[in-house]
């Protein structure tokens, strides 16, 4: 459904989910979004008409609570090899889920469950790519568009529409059960992987060399203050 303004694609969506008026594979592009949702309540900042802002149904009822994980690594890996189709070398998946060309954030996911009982039934991921904006705000850190990084202007819609391709190739796998060979390609593009880092635990900030993301999503350090950090337990921090 392609909408001409909205408050929240991810909020329509998960309206439209809950009142059983949209099933898997319904997707939810804005041209114009008023509040769009970041990752820990922030706010994704995106031109009007200028990006990708989506957001996807996607069935997870085949899947167990344990393994929310796997529904991430699917869609960042999704993205990934829709905008490394575009992008010069260099891209990357920044735990947990964005994407990012050298040092520079190219595009965000925030996922959003719908769980009855013990069973998860459904997931709405909410997607923003950067396309056409070429002008950021200065409180958005490390931004970059695919216009900055090629100097063409592309279709926000078309490149929808083949973002969503890629979903469906990915979503196949995790269908499947390849969830090890999938998470193996989600570290091998993983940002930093086998660099050493600042990171920032509570008030505390160490270095460490990260080594990968576990299974269920932990984020995996090497000479760190600890071995492991849950989301939400650590923050990059960027020089």
């Amino acid at each position: 459904m392609e909408l001409s303004t909205v408050d929240s694609t991810n909020i329509y969506a998960m309206d439209h989910l809950q009142a059983n008026l949209a099933a898997h594979g319904a997707v939810f592009f804005a041209h114009i979004q008023t509040a769009g949702k970041g990752q820990h309540g922030k706010k994704w900042v995106a031109e009007p008409g200028a990006n990708i802002a989506m957001s996807v149904i996607l069935d997870t009822s085949f899947l167990s609570l344990t393994r929310q994980f796997s529904l991430s690594v699917m869609v960042s890996l999704a993205c990934y090899d829709f905008f490394s189709c575009y992008a010069p070398d260099e891209t990357s998946i920044k735990w947990p889920n964005d994407i990012y060309w050298r040092d520079r954030k190219a595009g965000g996911i925030l996922i959003e469950t719908m769980v009855r009982g013990n069973k998860w039934q459904g997931a709405v991921a909410g997607i923003g790519i950067n396309l056409n904006q070429t002008s950021f705000p200065p409180y958005v850190p490390n931004p970059v568009s695919l216009k900055q990084l090629t100097g063409k202007h592309f279709n926000p819609v078309t490149m929808a529409k083949e973002l969503c391709e890629k979903l469906e190739l990915r979503y196949q796998q995790l269908r499947k059960g390849q969830t090890a060979e999938m998470l193996a390609a989600y570290n091998s593009h993983l940002y930093k992987r086998k660099q050493e880092v600042k990171l920032k635990c509570g008030p505390i900030v160490f270095t460490g060399i990260i080594k990968g993301v576990s299974a269920t999503g932990e984020l995996l350090i090497l000479k760190g203050l600890r071995d492991s950090f849950r989301f939400g337990e650590v923050e990059w921090v960027m020089d």
